[in-house]
């Protein structure tokens, strides 16, 4: 369990330091369409894309054999359609269940070879394995792989770009667009009954337990999964995922904690509720302690409005209680 945090951890640290070096960079997507037959639709193929790294790749048809090397592109692939392409999947693929019987090509330090030898047509990175992965990812492009590698979103906006380039690379459009609508749809439904509370929450959110206690500040996920629920992220005066000072938590008072590390830190809840020196905090006082899924609050597919949900009931459970 330990690994999986220093997994997490890792990468959203990675997300921190690309952010601060402005290494961000848009996706964009080249589409070579061909005629056929009159009286045809025309294909989309060969099909270049270019991903975060500005790497170039050229797919001659919808690939039959796929990759995925993190979670969320993992469950994207799925919500597709496209379970009986993927070939591979990392260690900590979980969900859906299904996703067990798939071959493993390793976690943040991944099996070149491995996956070499699954000779698939497309391998499906991320931006936050960069850095440690950038040597294993340069050799599967020598070899002749097609490596995408995926933008680490921070909105729901940029996750429905991904969504929608990974449906254009798949042969997928319509089904991309359905589930990018979808989410839309859930999100805007959430978002105006939490528009309907007058008066703000004050909330922290805890990604790891103490002594190095890590939260959320601008320009991540869960900061905007935060406003979108009509509150008020108490990190949000800082950038990308940085580590605060356990007296500052107190002097900045929340009116709720989220922590999202129960699955490997039991009763991850009651640390926080008898933490020495919290005794003053409003959300302690009032038991508004409450551990979310770290997986639909912060992988970047399609179950993210399942976490919004989730939040919602944790910070508004007046409002969102079933």
């Amino acid at each position: 369990m330990k690994k999986i945090w220093q997994l997490w951890l890792a990468t959203a640290l990675a997300a921190i330091l690309l952010t601060a070096c402005g290494q961000e960079k848009a996706e964009t997507v080249d589409s070579k369409t061909t005629e056929t037959e009159v009286g045809q639709e025309a294909s989309q193929f060969p099909l270049t894309i270019k991903d975060v790294t500005d790497n170039e790749i050229t797919l001659e048809e919808a690939p039959k054999a796929i990759v995925s090397m993190i979670p969320s592109n993992t469950e994207i692939l799925y919500a597709l359609g496209l379970e009986e392409k993927i070939v591979g999947v990392s260690d900590y693929d979980n969900y859906p269940e299904e996703v067990a019987s798939k071959e493993k090509i390793g976690g943040q330090e991944f099996n070149v070879e491995k996956i070499i030898s699954l000779n698939p047509d497309l391998v499906l990175a991320h931006e936050s394995g960069l850095g440690v992965g950038d040597a294993g990812i340069k050799q599967m492009r020598d070899a002749g792989l097609n490596v995408y590698v995926v933008k680490s979103a921070v909105s729901f906006d940029e996750v429905y770009d991904t969504m929608a380039t990974i449906g254009q690379a798949t042969d997928m459009n319509k089904e991309a667009e359905e589930m990018v609508q979808t989410m839309k749809d859930e999100v805007a439904t959430i978002q105006e009954k939490a528009s309907t509370i007058k008066e703000k929450k004050k909330v922290f959110t805890e990604v790891s337990p103490a002594p190095e206690i890590y939260t959320a500040g601008n320009n991540t996920f869960m900061n905007e999964m935060i406003e979108i629920l009509n509150a008020e992220n108490i990190a949000s005066d800082q950038e990308g995922w940085i580590m605060m000072d356990p007296e500052e938590i107190v002097k900045r008072n929340p009116d709720v904690i989220l922590t999202t590390y129960g699955n490997y830190v039991p009763n991850a809840a009651e640390q926080v509720l008898t933490r020495e020196g919290f005794g003053t905090v409003t959300a302690v006082k009032n038991k508004a302690v409450i551990d979310v899924d770290a997986d639909t609050t912060s992988r970047q597919g399609p179950r993210l409005t399942e976490g919004l949900l989730e939040l919602a009931k944790a910070i508004h459970p007046e409002v969102f209680s079933e």
